[in-house]
């Protein structure tokens, strides 16, 4: 059985001013396999991650939901900080309840309490049944395929080609050209299209 952490960030005041921390928090309590709750002034602190490091060496979780802002810029921060704990950091779920909720239904504090509390509990059904992965890198070609030999694709198969790029330009037709090479003469010179 999984052990959730649910980890409630205030975003000084933007999260705690647009809804109820109290409530989301007794909430988060009531979800299956929730083991821990905390809320914090700010999650991303050093002290904020600690509070979900010591969390899981003292074996409290195996899993963490971070209920706070966007994981644009913030995933990268409580991954690693479950990584070093010890954890697979792809046990970890940033459920954005600032740019999606608070700042989105400001003023609203009920509404956007009820919203965090849906978007807590998608987070926490989806890392319950996380496993664990592992980043994993490739060797890759540089090429690309272009679909479609008319103008619009000639001309970006020339610009990729031009960038180093190997390119497979595909064309249904016969020849390429597109529906400028069905044409005779072309505006404003009337030149011949061929």
């Amino acid at each position: 059985m999984p052990k959730v952490g649910v980890y409630v960030c205030h975003c000084g005041e933007n999260i705690k001013g647009g809804l109820n921390i109290q409530e989301l928090v007794e909430f988060a309590k009531t979800l299956p396999d929730v083991t821990v709750v905390r809320d914090y002034f700010f999650m991303c602190s050093d002290p904020g991650q600690e509070l979900i490091k010591n969390d899981i060496k003292e074996g409290l979780v195996d899993r963490v939901v971070v209920a706070a802002c966007t994981p644009r810029t913030h995933e990268p921060i409580f991954r690693a900080a479950v990584e070093s704990a010890g954890l697979n950091k792809y046990f970890c779920e940033i459920a954005n309840i600032r740019d999606q909720n608070t700042w989105a239904h400001w003023g609203k504090i009920k509404e956007a309490t009820d919203k965090a509390k849906r978007i807590i509990k998608s987070a926490v059904a989806k890392v319950r049944l996380a496993e664990p992965l592992e980043d994993r890198f490739e060797p890759m070609e540089k090429s690309v395929l272009v679909v479609g030999g008319g103008i619009a694709g000639m001309f970006a198969a020339l610009d990729l080609a031009n960038m180093g790029l190997k390119v497979y330009l595909v064309e249904k037709r016969p020849s390429v050209g597109g529906n400028m090479a069905m044409l005779d003469k072309t505006f404003p010179t009337m030149d011949c299209s061929a």
